[in-house]
């Protein structure tokens, strides 16, 4: 699972829309949906992970298997 989907299924989880949650991180509109190609920057990995209100490391897990 690639961290886009992974922080897709937790904004799901919490009703919120990847537009709202880039908004509420502070990041620029398209900035998260771009992660289906590239990799964040740990800036932009640790605002999407406050604004979700998990980790970092709950955000990579998926990653690691």
């Amino acid at each position: 699972m690639i961290i886009y989907d992974k922080v897709k299924k937790l904004a799901d989880e919490r009703n919120i829309s990847i537009y709202a949650l880039e908004k509420k991180a502070g990041l620029k509109n398209g900035a998260i949906s771009k992660w289906q190609a590239s990799s964040p920057t740990l800036k932009s990995l640790q605002a999407v992970a406050n604004a979700l209100e998990v980790s970092i490391n709950e955000l990579l897990e998926e990653q690691e298997k």
